[in-house]
Protein backbone atom coordinates (compact mmCIF):
# COMPACT_ATOMS: atom_id res chain seq x y z
CA UNK A 1 0.00 0.00 0.00
CA UNK A 2 1.45 3.62 -0.70
CA UNK A 3 0.55 6.56 1.10
CA UNK A 4 -0.33 9.61 -0.04
CA UNK A 5 0.70 13.41 0.52
CA UNK A 6 -2.23 13.40 2.44
CA UNK A 7 -1.60 10.80 4.62
CA UNK A 8 1.90 11.70 4.93
CA UNK A 9 0.46 14.91 6.11
CA UNK A 10 -1.86 13.54 8.33
CA UNK A 11 0.76 11.26 10.02
CA UNK A 12 3.30 14.47 10.57
CA UNK A 13 0.34 15.97 12.38
CA UNK A 14 -0.59 13.38 14.48
CA UNK A 15 2.99 12.07 15.22
CA UNK A 16 5.33 14.89 16.42
CA UNK A 17 5.16 17.58 19.03
CA UNK A 18 4.24 20.98 18.59
CA UNK A 19 7.55 22.42 18.46
CA UNK A 20 8.31 20.38 15.09
CA UNK A 21 4.56 20.92 13.68
CA UNK A 22 5.98 24.79 14.35
CA UNK A 23 8.30 23.77 11.44
CA UNK A 24 5.44 24.15 8.80
CA UNK A 25 7.03 21.16 6.66
CA UNK A 26 4.96 19.41 4.48
CA UNK A 27 5.15 16.37 2.53
CA UNK A 28 5.54 17.08 -1.19
CA UNK A 29 6.40 13.60 -3.08
CA UNK A 30 6.44 9.89 -2.02
CA UNK A 31 7.95 6.94 -3.34
CA UNK A 32 8.18 3.10 -2.31
CA UNK A 33 11.67 4.00 -0.78
CA UNK A 34 11.55 7.83 -0.09
CA UNK A 35 9.95 10.80 1.05
CA UNK A 36 10.48 14.63 0.00
CA UNK A 37 9.52 17.42 2.13
CA UNK A 38 9.44 21.49 1.89
CA UNK A 39 10.52 23.28 5.23
CA UNK A 40 9.47 26.86 4.22
CA UNK A 41 11.67 29.98 4.61
CA UNK A 42 10.86 31.79 8.02
CA UNK A 43 13.02 34.74 10.01
CA UNK A 44 12.23 33.16 13.00
CA UNK A 45 14.60 29.47 12.04
CA UNK A 46 17.20 32.08 10.92
CA UNK A 47 20.60 32.53 13.22
CA UNK A 48 22.83 35.89 13.33
CA UNK A 49 23.87 36.07 9.78
CA UNK A 50 20.69 35.22 8.45
CA UNK A 51 21.42 31.50 7.32
CA UNK A 52 18.59 28.41 8.38
CA UNK A 53 19.66 27.27 11.70
CA UNK A 54 21.19 23.69 11.71
CA UNK A 55 18.73 22.74 14.45
CA UNK A 56 15.70 23.33 12.19
CA UNK A 57 17.65 21.50 9.24
CA UNK A 58 18.66 18.37 11.54
CA UNK A 59 15.01 18.01 12.49
CA UNK A 60 13.65 18.14 9.10
CA UNK A 61 15.72 15.35 8.09
CA UNK A 62 14.87 13.52 10.92
CA UNK A 63 11.20 14.23 10.51
CA UNK A 64 11.85 13.08 6.84
CA UNK A 65 12.87 9.68 7.86
CA UNK A 66 9.94 9.16 9.83
CA UNK A 67 7.91 9.51 6.72
CA UNK A 68 10.34 7.80 4.50
CA UNK A 69 9.97 4.77 6.58
CA UNK A 70 6.03 5.52 6.60
CA UNK A 71 6.04 5.07 3.17
CA UNK A 72 8.17 2.07 2.55
CA UNK A 73 6.53 0.35 5.65
CA UNK A 74 2.45 1.40 3.86
CA UNK A 75 1.65 3.66 7.54
CA UNK A 76 3.00 4.92 10.33
CA UNK A 77 4.55 2.64 13.88
CA UNK A 78 6.20 3.71 16.48
CA UNK A 79 9.97 4.32 15.28
CA UNK A 80 12.97 6.54 17.36
CA UNK A 81 16.08 7.80 16.36
CA UNK A 82 19.09 5.39 17.02
CA UNK A 83 21.82 7.64 15.04
CA UNK A 84 22.08 11.37 13.00
CA UNK A 85 25.01 12.35 11.29
CA UNK A 86 24.57 15.65 9.46
CA UNK A 87 27.61 17.71 7.23
CA UNK A 88 26.53 21.22 6.58
CA UNK A 89 27.89 22.27 3.16
CA UNK A 90 26.57 25.78 2.90
CA UNK A 91 23.55 28.08 4.41
CA UNK A 92 20.36 28.75 2.86
CA UNK A 93 18.73 32.00 3.23
CA UNK A 94 15.53 33.38 2.14
CA UNK A 95 14.79 29.94 0.54
CA UNK A 96 12.48 26.95 0.96
CA UNK A 97 14.98 23.72 1.85
CA UNK A 98 13.79 20.61 -0.33
CA UNK A 99 14.36 17.30 2.08
CA UNK A 100 14.60 14.39 0.51
CA UNK A 101 14.81 11.07 2.32
CA UNK A 102 15.81 7.75 0.55
CA UNK A 103 15.75 4.62 2.33
CA UNK A 104 18.84 2.53 2.22
CA UNK A 105 18.02 -0.53 4.13
CA UNK A 106 14.49 -1.09 5.77
CA UNK A 107 14.04 -4.25 8.12
CA UNK A 108 11.79 -5.57 10.50
CA UNK A 109 13.31 -3.87 13.27
CA UNK A 110 15.82 -1.19 12.09
CA UNK A 111 15.55 1.31 8.79
CA UNK A 112 18.47 3.55 7.45
CA UNK A 113 18.25 6.17 5.15
CA UNK A 114 20.44 8.99 3.81
CA UNK A 115 19.07 12.30 3.57
CA UNK A 116 20.01 15.40 1.06
CA UNK A 117 18.62 19.22 2.09
CA UNK A 118 18.61 21.41 -0.84
CA UNK A 119 18.02 25.03 -1.55
CA UNK A 120 14.53 24.97 -3.32
CA UNK A 121 15.27 27.92 -5.25
CA UNK A 122 18.74 27.39 -6.45
CA UNK A 123 18.90 23.24 -6.13
CA UNK A 124 22.11 23.93 -3.79
CA UNK A 125 22.56 21.25 -1.72
CA UNK A 126 22.96 22.54 1.36
CA UNK A 127 23.74 19.69 3.75
CA UNK A 128 23.77 15.75 4.01
CA UNK A 129 22.44 13.62 6.87
CA UNK A 130 22.29 10.13 7.57
CA UNK A 131 19.95 8.49 9.96
CA UNK A 132 19.32 5.15 11.35
CA UNK A 133 15.86 4.26 13.16
CA UNK A 134 14.75 1.50 15.60
CA UNK A 135 11.09 0.23 14.38
CA UNK A 136 9.02 -0.54 17.35
CA UNK A 137 6.12 -1.19 16.49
Amino acid sequence: MTLTTVEADKILSANFAPWVLDLGLSVVELGKDRAVLRLPWSDRLAREGGGLSGQALMAAADTATVIAVSAARGGFVPMTTVQQSTSFQRPVTDADVLIEAVQTKLGRRTAFADITLSDAGSGALAARASTVYAILG
